[in-house]
């Protein structure tokens, strides 16, 4: 018995130590805490959604999914190094407005002479524990030196697949503003970011930036949180306007009502970046499902879908390509273009006429 108490005893407080490693960041705290309990969609302690969204579907136990995740699901990985290409990121033209996806939620954009950077994730993991949640092989292609300097860096949320520790404390001084939603100012503060980079915005809140830039901090559907607490940081999409470019950046959400507010408010859309991938009918509220991008698009009024949070992290009980297969399936059938380059591959965000093969199909080759 007293091995046992001295077995659970080094466990609870190996697991304190760890959960308060400079990692996981710091709840916000003084003014800034202040400043959150002012809004809206802050109540009883923690930030809330436009509608009622539980994490995981009604009748499903938290010990059902673990346990499934853990030991009965079989998601179909990559079996060899995924295709790619890499654009040289410092050589692109100023006057072209691109895009380069980098797996999953990360990407790099170029706007109206603008650089653009979201959700950078480049540490090879999206977990505090670097030997889980590994990215299949050949998806982490860029480092933070292949970076050029960064105008906008937009933090959707503060999950581990989104905002990253390792990759953010190595491009700090590549960064001139931070874009992202209340709270979240208090973890990049804590990596040692200065505080006049940090713009945190509550839902609908508006920056202005010179040359007519402007972003908009909009809702989403998700929640937030490193550790065991939840919802101590807000959770947002953006739309992103330039002289001649509008992007929606989507973030993670499960579909609402809130896309149709946001396409009346905002659109129509040159561009809409929405999440395909990591879903689940067991968690139907905070990930979109298959097909549902396409209702998102529509009400945003966008012309052009980018599929994203997929492609280098399995999350979810899915095939890795099931993802790009399906979306492509809806595609066809609902008039709405979509757009699923390779990592790395440059997409020309004005060209309508662009194409990309279905390298998901392709044969990867071993390295």
């Amino acid at each position: 018995m007293l091995g046992l108490l001295i077995i659970i005893f080094t466990i609870g407080v190996g697991t304190f130590f760890f959960l308060n490693t400079e990692r996981f960041g710091k709840h916000p705290s003084g003014d800034r805490l202040l400043k959150i309990e002012q809004s809206p969609h802050y109540k009883n302690g923690s930030f809330q959604n436009l509608n009622p969204t539980p994490t995981l579907t009604e009748g499903v136990s938290y010990g059902k999914v673990m346990y499934e995740f853990l030991f009965s699901a079989k998601p179909k990985t990559p079996t060899t190094t995924m295709p790619s290409v890499k654009t040289d990121l410092k050589t692109l033209n100023p006057d072209e407005n691109v895009l380069v996806w980098m797996g999953h939620s990360s990407y790099f954009m170029q706007v109206d002479g603008k650089t653009v950077l979201v959700d950078p994730v480049f540490s090879g993991n999206a977990s505090p524990l670097s030997f889980t949640t590994k990215a299949y092989k050949g998806t982490d292609i860029y480092t933070a030196d292949d970076l050029p300097e960064i105008d906008f860096l937009f933090l959707s949320h503060d999950h581990w697949d989104h905002m990253d520790y390792n990759t953010l404390k190595q491009l700090k001084p590549k960064i001139n503003k931070v874009i992202t939603g209340l709270g979240n100012g208090a973890h990049l503060e804590y990596w040692g970011f200065d505080s006049d980079v940090i713009l945190e915005g509550d839902w609908y809140d508006t920056f202005t930036f010179e040359d007519r830039f402007e972003v908009n901090v909009t809702p989403a559907r998700h929640f937030s949180g490193k550790g065991f607490t939840s919802a101590k940081t807000l959770w947002a999409s953006f739309v992103l306007k330039s002289p001649n470019t509008s992007i929606y950046i989507g973030g993670d959400s499960g579909y609402d009502m809130h896309f149709k507010a946001i396409g009346e408010k905002y659109g129509p859309f040159d561009l809409a970046i929405l999440e395909n991938g990591q879903y689940d009918l067991k968690w139907k509220y905070i990930h979109m499902l298959p097909g549902e991008q396409f209702k998102a698009a529509k009400d945003l009024k966008a012309k052009n879908i980018l599929p994203v949070h997929s492609g280098k992290f399995t999350l979810a009980n899915h095939d890795w390509d099931e993802p790009f297969k399906k979306i492509n399936d809806y595609a066809e059938q609902s008039g709405i273009k979509v757009t699923t380059p390779m990592i790395g591959e440059q997409v020309n965000i004005n060209d309508s006429l662009q194409q990309f093969k279905p390298w998901w199909n392709l044969k990867t080759t071993p390295k």
